[in-house]
């Protein structure tokens, strides 16, 4: 037998198994479930319910800072604002006391009180079989019917704007988990430096997200997770049935993922990529998002 490896499955596999497995048929659901989307939207009369489920599964520290950034992403990828989260929480057999459960729950509540939303409800239980932390999410927000964001309104001849550059989770993630090994080789200050960017410029997308869409008619976002920049312009240009063409010189990679990725053998565009958004416009309102 041969099983799948970490990570996102096959898209051609995941694809075929959102077709063949639909549940009920709804009208009202505008976006369901689709490989490259980020959320699913459901129409609610005056406006659009934007809900999106993410888990996370490789950060074993401020889990409950991730979980809530990491979810408002992929609302404010579509235009909307993130009003409120769910979360599942569960903890390792012989390994939780109430310390860790606190804090979780305290990163939680700081995070949602950084973008505005409500803490709404979920789960907590302590699970057989687990060796760390494991919270899974779910955000709901709402935007205006004129004023979603699809990425199926990707046009030829759109440019693409990445935000931030890359990768700030992932190189976040490396200086977090591996910072002891890390210290002997690059030395204590550079390790902190780059697990600062977990901060700043910090791995939510949200700010700049809603600002585009005040600034132009922004045609597609998308925020980059698993799989990285590579992986994030695949999906958006997959949707839209389009290609993209893509200048590596002017990807704008961080020194310290390039650092730790030549340590590691890890490709930079491969690495999961939080903290930084693709916005597709047209070539006109370029550098009026840019500058805003």
């Amino acid at each position: 037998m041969k099983y799948l490896p970490i990570g996102k499955p096959d898209p051609k596999l995941l694809a075929r198994l959102l077709v063949q497995y639909t549940g009920a048929k709804d009208r009202r659901l505008v976006i369901g479930p689709v490989v490259g989307e980020d959320a699913a939207v459901i129409d609610m009369g005056d406006r659009y319910l934007v809900a999106k489920s993410d888990p996370i599964t490789y950060a074993t520290e401020r889990i409950g800072w991730y979980a809530v950034h990491i979810n408002a992403n992929d609302i404010a990828t579509l235009g909307a604002e993130p009003k409120w989260f769910l979360a599942t929480l569960l903890l390792p057999e012989g390994k939780t006391d109430k310390g860790l459960v606190r804090g979780i729950f305290a990163d939680m509540a700081r995070a949602a009180k950084e973008l505005g939303v409500a803490l709404s409800g979920g789960h907590t239980e302590v699970t057989p079989g687990l060796d760390r932390p494991i919270l899974i999410g779910h955000m709901l927000g709402e935007v205006a019917r004129d004023r979603l964001v699809l990425k199926t309104n990707a046009r030829p001849g759109d440019r693409i704007i990445l935000t931030k550059g890359i990768a700030i989770e992932g190189t976040a993630l490396l200086a977090r988990e591996k910072s002891r090994e890390l210290v002997t080789h690059f030395g204590k200050a550079f390790v902190q430096m780059a697990q600062r960017l977990l901060l700043d410029p910090g791995i939510s997308v949200v700010r700049e997200a809603l600002t585009a869409v005040k600034t132009a008619r922004v045609h597609a976002m998308h925020d980059l997770t698993e799989g990285g920049l590579a992986t994030g312009i695949r999906e958006m240009a997959e949707i839209a049935g389009l290609g993209a063409e893509v200048d590596r010189q002017r990807i704008h990679v961080l020194p310290e993922t390039q650092e730790l990725c030549s340590f590691y053998g890890l490709d930079p565009l491969g690495t999961i990529a939080s903290g930084s958004l693709l916005i597709a416009v047209a070539m006109r309102d370029r550098n009026k998002v840019l500058s805003a």
